[in-house]
C-alpha cells in the first residue's frame, strides 16, 4: 500500500449500524495480494435505490448493467470488486456481470435487477468473475451490520486511506441515519458522481424522491471535485433507502420534511468528495476554488473547474508559488462571460487583484505564507452577476507521475 496521504483525516469515523444493511469483505485474488478486493452488501427487502452513473462514452459493463437495473428503483444486494474495472471488455465483460448478478440473485432469492454491480481498477482486462461468484456464499455467511470499515477498505485501488462519513437527520417526526463510503484517488473529474460511492439510509423514501435528492447532492459534491481532469469509465454513485426507520411518509422531493435530510445528505457526500481530493494521487495540498459574481451558477462552475483542472495552477501551488496570473488565465480560457475590469482575485483571504489589475501596494508575503500550508483557498469574483460555485482539487506533484507511470507494474 502507498504511504498515507498527508491530507488524510487524523482518524476515520466509526459508522453506526443502519437497520436493513449488512456488509462483508474478503480477498478473492482478483489482482491484489494481502488486501481485500471484494465487497458484498445486503439490504432489506423493499429497499429503494437511485444512482448517478458516468457519462463517459466508454462505460464499464457494470455501469451499463446498473443503468438498466436502477430504472426499477429497487435493490437487495450490491457486489463491488476492486483491481479490475471490467471496462472495455466487450461481450466478455457483459457476460461476467450477468454471471455475478445471477449468482447473487440466487443467493438472496431476489430478481436480477435488484442486484447492482460495480468494478474499479485496470481498464481493458477481462474480469475473472469465477473468483467473485465462488466467494459470494462465504461472504453472505460473514455479513455484519458493523463492517463499514472493512467495506470502505475493500473498494480501494490507489487510495491511501478508506473513505467514510455519517450523519443523522430529523425526518417526518423521526430520526434517520445516513452512512456513506467511497473510493477514489486518480482519474478524478467526475461527470456524474465519484469513482465509486455507496450511500445508505434507513429512511423510507420512494425511488423517485431518491433520484432527485441524489442528483442535487451529487452536483454539490462529487461533480464538484477534480484531481487530474480525467473522467472514469466506472463512475458510480448509488443511494439506497431501507425504509426501516419510523417517520411520516414522504411522497415528493420538494416536501418541506426533507430539509434536514437534504442537509445531512449534502454533508455526507461533500465529506466523501473532499476525502477523495485529499487522497489525490501524489497530493500535498487541498485546494478550494470559490467563484462568485458569475452570470449563473452553471457559469461559475465552469470557471471554477477551468481553474481547478489547470496543470499550471496545480503545479504552481505544488511549488508554493503565488502565481495568481494563472487564475486569471483559467477564467479566460473557460469561455464563460467575464470582463477584465470587473475581475477580482483573492488568495488565502488576501486581495491580490481588483478591477483588471494587481491591487496597489500588493504585498505577496502573506500570500506566500498561505501557499506553504496544506489547505489553499482561491477566490475569484467575476463581477457580472450572482452565480457562484465551489470546487475542490489538489496540487499536481511528481508523486502523481510516479504513481501512474507504475500503475500496472
Amino acid at each position: 500500500m502507498p504511504e498515507r496521504s498527508p491530507l488524510a483525516p487524523e482518524r476515520s469515523p466509526v459508522l453506526p449500524a443502519i437497520a436493513g444493511v449488512r456488509l462483508a469483505a474478503t480477498n478473492c485474488g482478483i489482482r491484489y495480494k494481502g488486501r481485500t478486493d471484494l465487497l458484498l452488501v445486503e439490504m432489506a427487502p423493499g429497499t429503494t435505490a437511485a444512482g448517478v452513473l458516468t457519462r463517459s462514452s466508454m462505460p464499464s459493463a457494470p455501469v451499463q448493467w446498473c443503468r438498466k437495473a436502477l430504472a426499477k428503483g429497487r435493490a437487495r444486494a450490491i457486489v463491488v470488486n476492486s483491481g479490475n474495472a471490467n471496462a472495455f471488455t466487450g461481450t466478455i465483460g457483459d457476460a461476467s456481470v450477468a454471471r455475478t448478478v445471477a449468482a447473487a440473485s440466487k443467493l438472496f432469492h431476489c430478481g436480477k435487477p435488484e442486484v447492482l454491480a460495480a468494478s474499479t481498477g485496470v481498464i481493458g482486462e477481462p474480469l475473472p468473475d469465477e473468483k467473485i461468484t465462488a466467494a459470494l456464499p462465504p461472504l453472505r455467511a460473514a455479513l455484519s451490520a458493523d463492517a463499514w470499515a472493512e467495506a470502505a477498505a475493500a473498494i480501494m485501488t490507489t487510495d491511501t486511506f478508506p473513505k467514510a462519513a455519517t450523519a443523522t437527520a430529523r425526518l417526518g417526526g423521526g430520526k434517520v441515519t445516513i452512512n456513506g463510503i467511497a473510493k477514489g484517488s486518480g482519474m478524478i473529474a467526475p461527470n456524474m458522481g465519484t469513482m465509486l460511492a455507496f450511500i445508505f439510509t434507513d429512511a423510507k423514501l420512494p425511488a423517485t424522491v431518491l433520484r432527485t435528492l441524489l442528483k442535487d447532492a451529487n452536483d454539490r459534491s462529487f461533480n464538484s471535485i477534480t484531481v487530474d481532469g480525467d473522467t472514469s469509465t466506472s463512475d458510480t454513485a448509488i443511494l439506497c433507502a431501507t425504509g426501516q426507520a419510523k417517520h411520516k411518509p414522504v411522497g415528493s422531493a420538494s416536501s418541506a420534511m426533507l430539509k434536514d435530510f437534504r442537509k445531512a445528505l449534502d454533508a455526507v457526500m461533500q465529506d466523501l468528495a473532499q476525502q477523495v481530493v485529499r487522497d489525490g494521487e501524489g497530493a500535498q495540498k487541498l485546494i478550494t476554488v470559490d467563484v462568485t459574481g458569475a452570470k449563473s451558477d452553471a457559469s461559475a462552475r465552469v470557471i471554477a473547474l477551468a481553474i481547478a483542472n489547470s496543470p499550471l495552477v496545480k503545479t504552481a501551488i505544488a511549488g508554493e508559488d503565488a502565481n495568481w496570473g494563472r487564475l486569471v488565465m483559467g477564467v479566460g480560457k473557460s469561455g464563460e462571460p467575464a470582463k477584465p475590469e470587473r475581475l477580482s482575485v483573492r488568495i488565502g483571504g488576501v486581495q491580490v487583484a481588483r478591477r483588471g489589475q494587481r491591487v496597489q501596494g500588493y504585498d505577496e508575503t502573506p500570500v506566500t505564507q498561505h501557499m506553504k500550508g496544506r489547505e489553499i483557498l482561491l477566490e475569484v469574483d467575476i463581477g457580472l452577476g450572482r452565480g457562484r460555485a465551489t470546487v475542490w482539487t489538489c496540487d499536481l506533484t511528481h508523486g502523481y507521475i510516479a504513481i501512474n507511470a507504475d500503475y500496472r507494474s
